[in-house]
């Protein structure tokens, strides 16, 4: 167990044994799930939330019970996957902001790219335009437009205009607090927000007494001076990776919107990509802000498990689930990443990292690939992804094959695990939509004996991974971040209106992002290209991710960067705006000195 294995390695807690996992053949078998929408889908969902029968045959129909089949007796569960790097350094956090701020380092210079954070500081420090402006124009601009509406959930304009006007005055005075200061951001509803609800993209009310506190790293980002504009839009209860949500409006992806923009963390995406805001936060418990930042043209970071405090909201998946940034450019994604990842005193776990500075780049550089897991990605997707490893080889990252077992069965322990966590947090299923009535009826069923061997599971693949990090130092761990080129709205409109499972899709494009979830690991996606689309004149773009050694945040940073260059630069801009992007500055100039005021609810 865990307090068995806290100082097998020098300089970390809880790093797991390196061990090398068993000698398998690779195996991949598609699930043979139906695919259901509109009314089949409505009476399937009422059928199975009754009719506890039924439940358990779609239970034991998903494969969750072939864990029985494995032998698993040399592995204790470990329910929890945390590591935390010891750091004897005692970084001065002030000091470390400040630090921050000087060596900001924006690596694009394409005339094509999204406003950074450091164009709207510079705009603000020059008197071109004022976060005042800039907010007033976006909650205009949201208010007026279904399109951007579908992303948010909650906006309170007397809050937002409060804040610009607070930056606004620091502008004026010369103090701006730095260059987060008045940048307009949001956040996904799995934070807890001062003076918002939260429903978890959903019908229902999961608000409680702790939601009057802002959660600790939005704090510290509220404390950089941002401008937050309320609450972003999430597939319900963050259950899938579309982001299909009935119940609150589904954004479309702004590069074609006959495309879902992925989830969960979709509304997040959609507001980067569209151009609203250069930052936003996100939240990962199987992909989901990997995912979205893949189907986006993003850059998407799912830190180590734990180590961004959420404190005191909690979580529906507290062993997979973690928060995160989401970006246009790799300086952004970096250096919010840094300030909301600050240690939170109040929190036991969060308090034991240490504070996230930038640390020297590792000299070994190594991309580990293990082929046939690689290869299940789309013909198109490979072609996009081995072209950007080319890059990386010449970059200086040595390419070398890995084996991973039980990559299959990982996966359906995965789902065991956060199905099971979720549906614990959910002790009805009224009011929600038909496809999460079916999965969390579902995932109630699982017996504890087959949780048990799930995290048996966990434990023997962080095992597996340690031995890999002992073995090649500096590894990581890349594939493309979903095996398919964004996910095509098959159904048109109706799917937006009642919903759609599809299982076998859903399992697919996760092939990739869950083991960094189950084993905590950090993980990264970087846009690498755009292909052709099923529908509709937008190119969809494509992701690569790696999977880092905990806590080594840095290496996927200095990893992202390089991959940054060759989508950005190098003679060819390969990832460009998409059509639906708004040029907020130009907003702002337009509305210098017009006043806003009262609320938007969304």
């Amino acid at each position: 167990m865990a307090e068995t294995q806290a100082y097998i390695k020098s300089g970390y807690y809880g790093y797991p044994e390196a061990k090398e996992g068993p000698k398998i053949p690779f195996s991949n078998t598609p699930g043979a799930n139906p695919v259901l929408r509109g009314l089949p889908l409505a009476v399937a969902g009422a059928a199975v939330a009754n009719i506890r029968l039924l439940s358990g045959l779609l239970w034991g129909n998903a494969g969750f019970s072939t864990l029985r089949n494995l032998n698993l007796d040399g592995y204790d569960p470990r329910c929890d996957p945390t590591v935390v790097p010891i750091d004897d350094f005692n970084a001065d956090i002030p000091a470390s902001i400040r630090a921050l701020n000087s060596s900001y380092n924006p690596s694009l210079t394409s005339i094509n790219r999204h406003y950074s954070v450091k164009d709207y500081h510079s705009a603000y420090e020059a008197g071109h335009i004022t976060p005042t402006a800039v907010a007033e124009a976006l909650l205009d601009l949201i208010s007026k437009h279904p399109r951007h509406k579908d992303a948010f959930l909650e906006i309170k304009n007397d809050r937002v205009i409060a804040a610009a006007e607070a930056s606004t005055q620091r502008y004026k005075a010369g103090k701006a607090l730095g260059l987060f200061d008045g940048v307009p951001v949001s956040v996904k509803d799995e934070v807890d927000l001062q003076g918002y609800s939260k429903c978890l993209g959903s019908g229902k009310d999961f608000t409680t007494a702790n939601g009057a506190v802002t959660s600790w790293c939005v704090q510290k980002w509220e404390e950089a001076g941002v401008v937050i504009l309320g609450k972003l839009n999430m597939h319900e209860l963050g259950l899938d990776t579309t982001n299909n949500n009935p119940a609150k409006g589904t954004p479309l992806n702004p590069h074609n919107p006959h495309y879902y923009t992925g989830g969960s963390s979709g509304g997040s995406a959609y507001a980067v990509a569209a151009g609203l805001f250069p930052v936003t936060l996100g939240a990962d418990g199987g992909g989901s802000i990997r995912n979205p930042s893949a189907y986006c043209g993003l850059y998407g970071l799912k830190p180590s498990h734990n180590r961004v405090s959420g404190f005191p909201a909690t979580s529906l998946a507290p062993s997979c689930g973690v928060l995160g940034p989401m970006a246009s450019n790799m300086a952004d994604l970096e250096y919010a990443y840094r300030i909301m990842a600050i240690p939170n005193p109040s929190d036991s776990i969060s308090s034991m990292f240490p504070v996230p500075v930038p640390k020297p780049a590792r000299q070994d550089k190594v991309i580990g690939i293990y082929k046939p897991w690689f290869d299940l990605a789309d013909p198109s997707v490979l072609n996009a992804c081995h072209t950007a490893i080319s890059h990386f080889e010449s970059s200086g990252y040595k390419v070398i094959d890995i084996t991973i077992p039980y990559l299959s069965e990982g996966q359906l322990a995965q789902a065991v695990t956060i199905l099971s966590e979720i549906s614990a947090g959910v002790p009805s299923v009224s009011g929600l939509t038909s496809a999460n009535k079916i999965l969390i009826s579902v995932g109630k069923q699982t017996p504890a004996s087959d949780f048990i061997l799930a995290q048996k599971m966990r434990n023997l693949l962080m095992q597996h991974l340690a031995f890999l990090f002992e073995q090649h130092p500096g590894l990581l761990v890349v594939t493309p971040t979903t095996p398919n080129a964004g996910w095509h709205i098959s159904g048109g409109a109706a799917d937006l209106k009642t919903g759609v499972s599809d299982a076998n899709m859903s399992v697919r494009t996760m092939t990739y992002v869950w083991l960094a979830n189950f084993s905590g690991c950090p993980a990264i996606s970087v846009p690498v290209g755009r292909v052709d689309a099923k529908e509709g004149k937008g190119k969809i773009p494509v992701g690569l991710m790696a999977v880092g050694e905990w806590g080594a945040e840095d290496s996927l940073i200095e990893w992202g960067r390089v991959g940054e260059q060759w989508a950005w630069e190098d003679g060819e801009d390969r990832m460009g705006k998409p059509e639906n992007w708004v040029d907020v500055m130009e907003l702002a100039k337009e509305r210098q000195g017009i006043g806003k005021g009262g609320n938007l609810s969304v």
